[in-house]
């Protein structure tokens, strides 16, 4: 049996997994298709995509009341909202589960996993009491990096440089210690507001996950309410979430379209990124002056024109 739950009713992995299994090839949030709002792609190893999850649900009529009075309609009986959808029922805890299924939150006993000691996304939920208990292990493979480069790692330059490098990176991918609930923090408020909100040209810092090089840009991003709007300073913590991490620019624009979904079900969503990538610029073809946009257009702004219309040239205007 499915069932649709709203982002009050979901746990903090519920939320995670909803959004973080677009980290991995395999999970294709968005397909490009006709006809639907948010379009499904298939799955071949049997778990649903996030697409399956992200569904448009028209608003519910409230009915009369008791008393004999009509309560009105709703405001916009007709613009639906994208909410989430679980293709699966809740499964019922009767303790018959074999030991050997992973169990969330995962633990270090965890069968099969005994000797794991960290993993981020979702792989596995344990992680050592702090991210600073990594920066030993981490040093150590940056000062092995630097003599395989044919450096000196005890020379007085070099000798503090492999722990500011881990330091360096924790800090650089510090959004893996991140989730959508936390960063909200309750900051959604009901309001009847049913014009199209943007926040654009929030700073975005992250890196390339192929070359492990830094890319840098701009987010904008466009909303339509129905009847939810979010705190301004959620919508640039989200861009953070998802861009300090090992990134693809083309998977960044859709995590941040999909969290905006989650956080106040609106009845479309639209994200447009321009970034400059230092593994184009510093190395291979050394083009300084290219520019690589993405945009992933959900809801109102996929299917209506004007509305689409509408948000770039907000975006683009100066």
């Amino acid at each position: 049996m499915s069932f649709t739950r709203q982002l009050s009713e979901m746990s903090a992995s519920e939320l995670n997994d909803a959004i973080d299994d677009t980290n991995f090839p395999q999970a294709h949030i968005i397909s490009r298709g006709r006809n639907n709002s948010v379009c499904s792609t298939s799955s071949t190893s049997g778990t649903s995509s996030l697409a399956d999850r992200v569904v448009a649900q028209p608003e519910e009529t409230q009915p009369p009341s008791s008393t004999g009075s009509e309560e009105p309609a709703p405001i916009h009986p007709n613009r639906p909202r994208l909410i989430l959808k679980s293709s699966t029922s809740i499964p019922e805890n009767d303790g018959t589960q074999s030991s050997l299924t992973p169990q969330t939150p995962r633990t270090s006993t965890t069968p099969g996993h005994e000797n794991c000691t960290f993993h981020h996304d979702l792989e596995l939920d344990h992680k050592p009491p702090t991210r600073e208990a990594l920066l030993p292990d981490m040093a150590r493979s940056y000062r092995l990096l630097l003599g395989g480069l044919g450096e000196n790692p005890d020379r007085q330059g070099l000798i503090k440089t492999p722990e500011r490098a881990a330091k360096a990176m924790l800090y650089f991918t510090k959004g893996y210690d991140q989730n959508l609930e936390d960063v909200l923090n309750g900051a959604v408020f009901d309001e009847d507001h049913d014009e199209m909100v943007v926040v654009k040209d929030i700073e975005m810092f992250s890196m390339c996950e192929h070359h492990l090089v830094p890319f840098y840009g701009k987010v904008s991003i466009g909303y339509l309410p129905c009847n939810k709007i979010l705190g301004l300073s959620k919508l640039a913590r989200i861009v953070e979430i998802f861009s300090r991490r090992l990134q693809v620019q083309e998977r960044l624009t859709k995590q941040i379209a999909v969290a905006v979904t989650q956080a106040v079900q609106p009845a479309g969503v639209a994200v447009v990124v321009e970034g400059v990538h230092m593994c184009m610029v510093m190395r291979g073809v050394q083009k300084i002056n290219s520019k690589t946009v993405t945009s992933t257009m959900l809801g109102v702004f996929r299917d209506d024109p004007k509305t689409r219309e509408e948000f770039l040239n907000l975006v683009n205007s100066k």
